[in-house]
């Protein structure tokens, strides 16, 4: 009880540290009452607008307000003209004190209304979190089934090519900018390779030559040999395609024809048909969730394999091949458990990450949620949805953060002691 109050503790300080940042940043921003307004209206219309959204008011005053709005229990005015009006009827509430000047509510915490289509900010976000949440998810599974493989494949065949192959496109998982990578994928998944993929032929027939000359039993050891052979193969093969291509050869000499992906660059969780409606779209989910779950993938694989290697020296897994258990009864049931436990604390940060990464990519691909509205209304300056979005992110963090905490805590007592 104590190590989750103790958390709980820590979480809620550092949700209100995001709030006075959240905030004080966004007060630095100019004064967005004239853009709203628009460049021919008057001094009073700005001045109107300044007063209904608290612009008029100082850092302080307006720091208050914003607190009351989102403590749970908050005490709201009646009257319209008051900074500390709340609307009752459209928000869900429950009356524990009233007086002539206001009432004292119960509430969910109010993240206010938008700036340009007078939206509750909690409505918009509402709308948008659960295809947020759906590509987060996806792209988390995805990392996870195939970063675990991986990384326990290229653990117990470690320092071979396809360790090191693996590693090296783990690292570029890693370094590719999110921006950079959904715009590489929803163009090649969604132009290029939409009607058919073409694989060129001649170095990939290099390649699985490279691998069946490995296998020759006086070559099998000669390191130098069959890295020289996959570098001349390699080149070689490329050299032969260029020429063929530039010769006009016939195009079933030189590619490897496959279907061709058939998926769209854009789109979103439900689409609207003209004749059926709204309905569910789940193919455009597949470009998006690849994109966002690279980088977690290239992590999850890149810390199983260490994790697991670490595992693989300890004394019960020499103790459980003295007992005469097989190497595969060995890695399924001690050592792959043991070595999961860090995954699954950095799997539960990127997942939790996900929604503030999904800005670039959302917007990238078309695909309505959290990310995709954080950039339009930062781009039309509509500042309560942004801090609205800052805040459930936060929020969604600090949760996930404490749950894996405890759960961590209550698997591996060491854990929990210290």
């Amino acid at each position: 009880m104590i190590h989750f109050l103790q958390r709980l503790s820590y979480g809620f300080l550092v949700l209100l540290g995001v709030i006075f940042l959240v905030f004080t940043l966004f007060t630095l921003v100019p004064d967005p009452a004239r853009e709203l307004a628009g460049q021919n209206e008057s001094p009073e219309v700005i001045e109107a607008i300044r007063k209904k959204h608290r612009l008029d008011l100082g850092y302080f005053p307006r720091l208050g307000y914003f607190l009351n709005d989102l403590s749970p229990v908050g005490f709201h005015s009646k009257s319209q003209d008051e900074p500390a009006f709340i609307d009752v009827d459209k928000i869900s509430c429950l009356q524990l004190m009233e007086s002539e000047n206001g009432v004292l509510l119960l509430k969910w915490p109010y993240l206010g209304r938008s700036f340009l289509s007078e939206r509750s900010v909690s409505e918009i976000i509402g709308e948008a979190l659960p295809g947020t949440a759906v590509l987060a998810i996806s792209a988390i599974s995805i990392a996870l089934i195939l970063g675990i493989a991986l990384g326990v494949f290229t653990a117990l065949r470690k320092d071979s090519f396809l360790d090191h192959l693996t590693m090296v496109l783990a690292s570029l998982g890693m370094s590719g900018p999110s921006f950079f990578m959904a715009i590489l994928i929803a163009w090649l998944g969604g132009a290029v390779f939409f009607d058919q993929i073409r694989i060129p032929l001649w170095p990939l027939i290099f390649i699985i030559l490279f691998f069946g000359i490995k296998q020759l039993p006086k070559l099998k050891k000669n390191a130098f040999f069959q890295q020289w052979w996959l570098a001349f193969g390699l080149f070689a093969g490329t050299v032969v395609f260029f020429l063929l291509n530039q010769n006009g050869a016939n195009a079933s000499l030189i590619y490897l024809h496959l279907p061709g992906t058939g998926l769209s660059s854009t789109g979103s969780l439900y689409e609207v048909d003209v004749w059926e409606g709204k309905r569910l779209a789940l193919v455009n989910l597949i470009l998006p969730a690849i994109t966002l779950g690279i980088r977690p993938l290239a992590v999850i694989t890149q810390l199983t394999r260490s994790s697991l290697l670490e595992v693989m020296q300890e004394d019960y897994i020499r103790t459980a091949y003295a007992k005469g258990l097989s190497k595969s009864q060995v890695i399924r049931k001690h050592a792959i458990k043991n070595a999961l436990n860090p995954v699954v604390t950095a799997a539960s940060g990127w997942f939790a990450s996900m929604l503030s990464g999904a800005v670039f990519v959302e917007f990238v691909f078309g695909w309505k949620g959290i990310g995709f509205e954080v950039f339009q209304a930062l781009e039309k300056n509509d500042l309560p949805v942004v801090m609205g979005a800052v805040l459930v992110i936060a929020s969604t963090f600090v949760i996930i953060n404490i749950a894996v905490d405890l759960i961590y805590g209550w698997l591996d007592p060491r854990a929990r002691v210290s």
